[in-house]
């Protein structure tokens, strides 16, 4: 591949990667919305439901941008040796 198709490849991952967990997400913030609703003020019950809710948001988010911190580190090294290995082409001579 060339380099704008590995640019190309990496903003859609970017792009479907964050898309999932927006989606993911908002599924788990309608479950939990739904399921205070349905519990009619048991109080004790709803904190541990918006618990877990807040839990598996933290996660999700966090994972997702962990995993993307350390992919764009580890291009940028890969990119960063892969310049230095290079070999500079050899000097001209003069007569």
């Amino acid at each position: 591949m060339n380099r704008d198709q590995d640019i190309q490849l990496e903003k859609d991952r970017a792009r479907y990667g964050l898309l999932a967990v927006v989606v993911s997400n908002l599924a788990i913030a309608g479950v939990a919305v739904f399921g205070v609703w349905r519990l009619n003020g048991n109080e004790s019950v709803i904190i541990g439901v918006l618990t877990a809710a807040f839990t598996a948001v933290s996660s999700m988010t966090t994972a997702y941008l962990g995993i993307k911190a350390v992919s764009n580190t580890a291009k940028s090294i890969a990119a960063a040796s892969a310049a230095a290995q290079t070999p500079a082409p050899p000097a001209q001579r003069t007569p």
